[in-house]
């Protein structure tokens, strides 16, 4: 395991110099599935796509359905099939890369596999993590997953319209979250109604130009 990660360290390290010699920022969003990680880059695509040039990397174990889902919004998608693998990792990215033109882009999204635990091991040469979780997945993630949440540059709580109806208790979330990692900036929203999506938009745009 320490060949491999030692490895990916590595080919991480050339991601980042790759990236970061052209300017552009990447995020690695990680969740497990059915949080909404797709659901938000549609959010993303659809508020910033005329002021940020951005471009995707698709990981999914099986199927393109949610590259499907994004290829309306005619930005750059690379889609990569893990097989049954449970994480992206920095060679793939490395691959992926030599799809885009990379002297267009401000950002690249990484939708990694849906996993809150192998992803967070796996450095893929971002900028920084982004956690999401929801509210129907229960409250207890930050504290059986505190790798992901204490590595993540920001967490979103998605799906708040459902809070009630899911028995979720938003107090003891943030107590855990706060015990994990209380610097976290942390964003509440709801990608179907769009409820705190502007607050996060913000904070993301700001992110990708520094």
């Amino acid at each position: 395991m320490k060949n491999v990660l030692d490895r990916n360290r590595d080919m991480a390290a050339r991601v980042r110099d790759i990236l970061s010699a052209r300017g552009i920022r990447m995020i690695n969003m990680i969740s497990s599935p059915g949080a909404g990680k797709t659901s938000l880059l549609e959010v993303i695509c659809e508020k910033l796509s005329g002021e940020i040039r951005m471009a995707v990397i698709e990981g999914d174990v099986a199927t393109d359905r949610d590259a499907q889902r994004l290829k309306k919004y005619d930005i750059p998608i690379v889609l990569i099939n893990t097989g049954g693998g449970c994480h992206l990792d920095s060679n793939s990215i490395d691959i992926a890369l030599r799809e885009f033109d990379l002297h267009s882009l401000d950002v690249i999204f990484v939708e990694n596999v849906g996993n809150l635990v192998c992803p967070a091991h796996f450095d893929l040469g971002e900028n920084f993590k982004l956690a999401l979780v929801s509210t129907t997945e229960g409250d207890d993630k930050p504290i059986k997953y505190p790798m992901l949440f204490r590595e993540a540059g920001a967490v979103v709580l998605n799906k708040t319209d459902l809070m009630d109806c899911s028995g979720f208790n938003r107090q003891t979330f943030i107590s855990d979250l706060d015990n994990v990692n209380s610097q976290v900036p942390l964003f509440e929203l709801s990608c179907r109604t769009g409820e705190g999506t502007d607050a996060f938009m913000e904070w993301l745009k700001l992110s990708i130009s520094k």
